[in-house]
């Protein structure tokens, strides 16, 4: 996610970071690179010129502070105005205090709509303890009620839909309303079709299920990695519609991330979600403080602690302390432990919250070491992970074959899950956090 921006961002940064007085002239330059970065990463041009030009009156016309280098003064300059560039006044989902609320999901075909739809749903599950229903009323794409319905019931969330012969799509959404009081859903996210392109036949079907419904959000969903196409789309259907908000989906991608830094000032719709990969929990709301530092490439650690916050459980971690309290950590514990952090994505993955990070690999951080350790475990007997203490010899030795894994593999992991068990006690009693080992 915005890799291209950062790695150029950082290399502006570092030279200006280099002068011991900030000048008109090196000012420029740097000014110059900006706008040659952003415009390589498919930033809409309008939008680099306007950029440019407050970051330069900002820059010349501003007094340098004895307590910071001229450098780390430009730097600040040119985050507080991307900041403004990614802000709008409505940036939170909008929902009703009491009552139902509707959303209604609108975009091209391929731009993630439907998988968003549901990321939506379980972000509001989760986040505001809300009781959604999806709304297949994609009747044009064969394969969008199936999808929504696995999706759905694969995360626990309701899902309406009709197989019915002929039935049109307001119809649907007409049942859905009755459906969604009847099982008391607070949430009804509405799944349209999606279009090739500002199509006059589906427009005329959307306008009819917003007027029937009145939604509180109609969002629109587009596809970062198509760059100015989207926010092309996102201005033609902001036209016609009163668009509340925008979702850029798959911003795991190569792209430059130019449609996050254009959407919002091209088409003043504010941008309230980004969503990428496949998982369910890959969604963030879109903020534009740890945005604008991860594209200047510095450091976002709130995001890192929210994703944190997603992936671990409150009651295992509790259940775990108490086993460290009373000596009782084996290797089902340790297990769990690796799968949760996992479940915070690939070692890059975690990086794009670190930007600063020049080289990830430079930790020697073995991603595949993880799944190994998973599989020594697993080759253990229950009584053997439960007390660890009887693996002599020979169990390590059907261990290791057991694995696929040498015995010296398998004694490394016994030693580092000692020291672990150890370190923990200790740190439990001196509250402390860190480990003294890497695995």
């Amino acid at each position: 996610m915005f890799d291209k921006l950062q790695n150029k961002f950082s290399k502006i940064f570092s030279n200006i970071r280099g002068h011991g007085k900030i000048s008109e002239k090196n000012i420029s330059k740097a000014i110059r690179e900006i706008r040659i970065a952003l415009l390589e990463s498919d930033v809409n041009f309008k939008v680099v010129s306007a950029f440019i030009k407050r970051v330069k009156e900002k820059a010349l016309g501003t007094e340098v502070f004895d307590s910071v280098t001229p450098g780390q003064q430009f730097i600040k300059i040119v985050q507080d105005e991307l900041i403004i560039f990614l802000s709008s006044n409505d940036m939170d989902i909008n929902i009703n205090k009491s009552g139902t609320t509707i959303v209604v999901m609108a975009g091209l075909q391929g731009s993630g709509k439907t998988t968003t739809s549901v990321k939506i749903a379980s972000f509001l599950k989760r986040e505001y303890s809300k009781n959604p229903l999806l709304v297949g009323a994609d009747l044009q794409r064969l394969a969008a009620r199936d999808q929504l319905k696995v999706l759905g019931e694969k995360n626990d969330i309701d899902v309406y839909s009709s197989n019915e012969k002929g039935i049109k799509p307001i119809d649907v959404v007409t049942k859905s309303l009755s459906y969604a009081k009847k099982n008391k859903n607070d949430i009804i996210i509405i799944d349209t079709a999606g279009r090739l392109h500002i199509d006059d036949f589906l427009m005329k079907e959307l306008r009819i299920i917003i007027k029937k419904v009145n939604p509180q959000e109609i969002l629109y969903v587009i596809d970062g990695m198509t760059g100015q196409d989207a926010v092309t789309s996102t201005k033609l259907f902001s036209e016609q519609f009163n668009l509340t908000g925008v979702v850029i989906t798959k911003m795991d991608g190569d792209s430059g991330g130019g449609a996050a830094l254009s959407v919002k000032e091209v088409t003043n719709c504010p941008i309230k979600f980004m969503t990428s990969g496949e998982n369910i929990n890959d969604i963030e709301v879109f903020d534009p403080n740890r945005i604008a530092k991860r594209i200047l490439g510095l450091t976002d650690i709130v995001g890192l602690v929210e994703k944190a916050q997603e992936s671990f459980d409150e009651e295992s971690a509790k259940a775990l302390e108490q086993k460290i309290i009373n000596n009782q950590f084996d290797f089902d514990d340790f297990a769990i432990q690796i799968r949760q952090f996992n479940k915070l994505g690939s070692i890059s993955e975690i990086s794009k919250f670190i930007p600063g990070i020049k080289n990830i690999n430079k930790f020697n951080l073995d991603e595949k070491q993880f799944k190994w350790i998973e599989v020594i475990i697993s080759s253990m007997t229950k009584k053997e992970r439960k007390n660890p203490t009887i693996i002599n010899g020979s169990r390590r030795a059907r261990i290791a074959k057991g694995s696929g894994r040498s015995v010296n593999e398998v004694n490394k992991l016994i030693k580092q899950f000692n020291q672990i068990k150890v370190f923990m006690k200790k740190s439990q009693n001196m509250n402390l956090g860190k480990f003294p080992f890497k695995i």
